[in-house]
Parts: structure tokens; C-alpha cells; sequence
């Protein structure tokens, strides 16, 4: 099986890169090789590479920044997964398509499950969903897989952030009322390997490590971890902040808590409690 990986240079895409199936051909593009906003760009390599899968890693993410930058998020959220969709259907690939969990409210009163009614608080979450739209209204064999806070050893993510604060600052201030579940890119990138190896799966799904958090206590458990770990030199007194006390551009859900059954189910992969990911990942930076 061939696989053409876009955003090969971002997080997800680096693990993809490294979590590699036996069996499998990787074609992989960094942003910078395959500019997926430009539909010509898109229709040449996938024609040249005539790959069975593509997995669309590629995706703007700076949230609060996409307020600013609309015209851009859109470009790489919502036009490049419809170029990636046309592209995929003229050779005959299967598409599968990450996207988040940004596109619901967070009103809900329940883990969101993958055919919940999706409504975006902003920009990021609105391009995303419109994405998820293209891919769904084309021809194409599309798998949507939408995940939450996702970290890894590598880029720009809240676990590194937090772990740099940690060791410059005297204290800490996290938001404590935002609750979701945090996912390593490692436990992703293996749901989405197993999906690329099932072609009879479509549609939405929902993938994201077991159990939830807030923002706050995932920084609590970052420092607890690091610190056993010796990444860390002391501990440091974290407060717990409202969402008004820490204003942001964008708005985001209160609680956007997702229901990944049906893709432990469908693509027989466990899953990992986000404790145990945050250890592994920790282990791999250390």
C-alpha cells in the first residue's frame, strides 16, 4: 500500500513518518514540498504519485491567530482538504482527514459523538469543520478523524510550553474550567495507520486518549511526570484560573470531551489513558 502524507513536518506528521506499518510505501510532504491550499500543486503530485491513501496531516492550528488570519486558515483547513478530496478522487485514493474536536460548542452535557450537531466558536474550528464538509460532499472514500489537544515530543504544543514556563517562572496560572482530553500524537498516528489498513471504513469518527481533563490538570500531571522523570529541578505552585481571567482572540468549548468508541471499535485499537501517553511521550522528550 502506498501513502501520501501531507504536513509531514508537523507533529502528527513527523510520528506518521515514524510509526510506519510494514507493508507500506511512504510518500511524505512537508508543508513547504505540497502546499495544499494550491489545487494545482495538489492535482500534480497526487497524479504523480497515484498513492491509495492520503492522510491530510497538514492544517493551520495557530487558533487564536486565525481570528486575525481568516483567509489563511481557511486556504489550509477547509480549500485543501477539497483539493486533496478532488485529487484523491480522479485517482482513486482514499482520503482520511484530521480534524478536531474545535468544531463543537462545548455545551453538551456528554462526550460529543462523531454525528453530534457541530457549532464552531471560531475561526479555527469553523475552517476545520468547513474541511470536514468538502471531504464529506465529494466522491472521495473519506475518513474524518477528529482528535483533541494534541501534544507531541516534537513542535509547538502545551506540554513543551508548559514544561518551559515551569522551569523559567516562580508560579503558574491555568485555566481550570476548559475540560477535554489531551492526545499523543504517538496513540493518533497509530488509529490512523489502522484506518489507512481498513478500506472499508468511511465517514466520522472521533479519536482522542481515554479519560479528560482540564488544562489545569493536565499542567498539574505534566509537572508531577517531569519531575519524576528528573526533567525539572523543583515543583512550582500552579493556580487554577476562570476562562475570564485568561482572555484569549478566540473562544473555545468549555467542554469538548470526545466519544472515540466507535474508533476503538472499528479500527481494533485500544486506546491509552492520557496519564500513560503523557508518561511515554515525557520519556521520549527526557
Amino acid at each position: 500500500m502506498k501513502v501520501l502524507v501531507t504536513g509531514a513536518g508537523g507533529q502528527l506528521g513527523r510520528m506518521l513518518c515514524a510509526t510506519v506499518p510494514a507493508g507500506v510505501t511512504l510518500d511524505a510532504r512537508s508543508s513547504a514540498q505540497l502546499d495544499v491550499s494550491d489545487l494545482a500543486e495538489v492535482s500534480r503530485v497526487v497524479a504523480e504519485a497515484r498513492p491509495g491513501v492520503i492522510i491530510n496531516a497538514a492544517a493551520y492550528t495557530a487558533v487564536d491567530r486565525a481570528e486575525q488570519e481568516p483567509e489563511h486558515a481557511h486556504a489550509v483547513n477547509a480549500l485543501g482538504p477539497a483539493h486533496l478530496a478532488q485529487a484523491a478522487t480522479h485517482c482513486g485514493a482514499r482520503l482520511l482527514q484530521v480534524s478536531t474536536d474545535y468544531v463543537f460548542d462545548g455545551t453538551s452535557a456528554r462526550p460529543y459523538r462523531p454525528l453530534d450537531a457541530c457549532h464552531p466558536l471560531g475561526v479555527y474550528g469553523a475552517s476545520k469543520r468547513a474541511g470536514e464538509e468538502a471531504v464529506l460532499a465529494s466522491a472521495a472514500q473519506g475518513l474524518i478523524l477528529r482528535t483533541s489537544w494534541l501534544y507531541a515530543a516534537q513542535g509547538n504544543n502545551f506540554v513543551r510550553t508548559m514544561l518551559r514556563l515551569m522551569a523559567e517562572r516562580d508560579e503558574l496560572g491555568v485555566v481550570a474550567d476548559q475540560v477535554g482530553c489531551p492526545t499523543w500524537a504517538g496513540t493518533l498516528a497509530q488509529a490512523l495507520w489502522a484506518a489507512a489498513q481498513r478500506p472499508q471504513l468511511h465517514g466520522l469518527y472521533h479519536w482522542a486518549d481515554l479519560g479528560v481533563a482540564s488544562w489545569y490538570d493536565f499542567a498539574v500531571a505534566i509537572q508531577e511526570e517531569a519531575l519524576a522523570l528528573g526533567m525539572l529541578d523543583r515543583a512550582i505552585p500552579i493556580r487554577p484560573l476562570r476562562t475570564e481571567d485568561y482572555p484569549t482572540p478566540a473562544r473555545r468549548p468549555a467542554y469538548s470531551v470526545l466519544d472515540s468508541a466507535d474508533a476503538r471499535r472499528d479500527f481494533a485499537v485500544a486506546g491509552m489513558h492520557w496519564r500513560v501517553a503523557l508518561r511515554m511521550m515525557l520519556k521520549e522528550l527526557a
